[in-house]
């Protein structure tokens, strides 16, 4: 008995957080198509992306389109009569239909079956083991193109698969961070911070016009880098970067940066791109450091005063 053979089928429905022309782009690069024949699959009709494949084949073209947002699903293939490829009945059909007339295959002329063309004269036989060679020779294509029907699938083999994880970028409002990365880059940005501030006093010491110069330039470059890392840290919630401006709105903005530090990640691929990588050691000893700063202010807040305290009744005791 045969083993049972699947298909890969698509309606049109997109994975949870990921959008339409990101999932349209997606496949395009995976089916090496272009745009407008991805446009035809989103049409509502179930299209059936693959068909004939064996069970871990289909597991493989049903793993990488969802990563790449399309939702597809795995069926049996039964329908031997939508697919592309002829079954045997219509292989059957053009044998039958072979024997009664034929066309050139050089110039497309119908006439009765024969071994010479009557219209551009080549010799039938001749002709297709020449083009027999060649198809031998020339490099297999990794795409085909069939221009039936504007709702056949595309045919490319899914060789190339998304990227595993998300390229990390600081300068820069595309892809994602967690909120580790997120704490660690922001501690990273304070810490460059210190000799700037160190600059600054100096400069100011010689000119104020100077320094406040230089301090201008080092506030205009943390809010730009406060900008990007932001951003990413909201598309790796699945939000959208403008959402950042909330945090200059009084009490709103404090919200929502607490909730940009507490709410984690979407799993996988969103309309964002694929997940950031996993942390490194750096990155999470960045983000513990800047978790220890307020809570060492806040201890500092506490005891200072009560240290003050002391010192000021031990004295008083003292001059009694």
């Amino acid at each position: 008995m045969n083993p049972p053979r699947y298909k890969i089928v698509f309606d049109g429905q997109l994975m949870p957080e990921a959008s339409l022309e990101t999932v349209k782009s997606n496949l395009a690069r995976l089916f090496k198509s272009d745009l407008a024949r991805i446009d035809s699959l989103f049409s509502g009709a179930p299209v059936a992306l693959k068909r004939d494949l064996g069970e871990s084949e289909a597991d493989q073209y049903l793993n990488a389109l969802q990563k790449a947002g399309a939702n597809v699903r795995k069926e049996l293939d039964q329908a031997a009569n939508l697919s592309l490829v002829p079954t045997e009945a219509e292989t059957v059909q053009a044998e039958q239909a072979a024997t009664q007339d034929m066309t050139c295959p050089k110039c497309g002329h119908e006439q009765a079956k024969a071994a010479e063309c009557s219209a551009c004269g080549v010799i039938i036989e001749k002709y297709l083991a020449r083009q027999a060679q060649l198809a031998e020779a020339a490099p297999v294509p990794t795409a085909t193109a069939p221009a039936a029907s504007p709702y056949a699938p595309p045919q490319a083999s899914v060789a190339e698969q998304l990227p595993q994880y998300s390229e990390l970028k600081v300068f820069s409002v595309n892809g994602r961070i967690g909120r580790v990365r997120y704490l660690g880059w922001t501690m990273a940005m304070l810490l460059c911070m210190l000799p700037l501030m160190l600059l600054f006093a100096g400069a100011s010491a010689m000119s104020s016009v100077l320094g406040t110069l230089i301090m201008g330039v080092g506030v205009i470059a943390m809010i730009v880098i406060g900008v990007f890392i932001g951003v990413q840290r909201l598309h790796d919630m699945g939000w959208s970067g403008w959402l950042w401006l909330l945090n200059f709105i009084p009490v709103i903005g404090t919200v929502f940066a607490l909730l940009m530090l507490i709410i984690p990640g979407t799993q996988g691929v969103n309309r964002y791109g694929p997940p950031p990588p996993p942390n490194s050691t750096g990155a999470k000893v960045l983000a513990w450091l800047f978790l220890l700063v307020p809570v060492t202010g806040i201890v500092a807040a506490i005891a200072i005063p009560q240290y003050q305290g002391y010192l000021d009744r031990a004295s008083e005791y003292q001059e009694q």
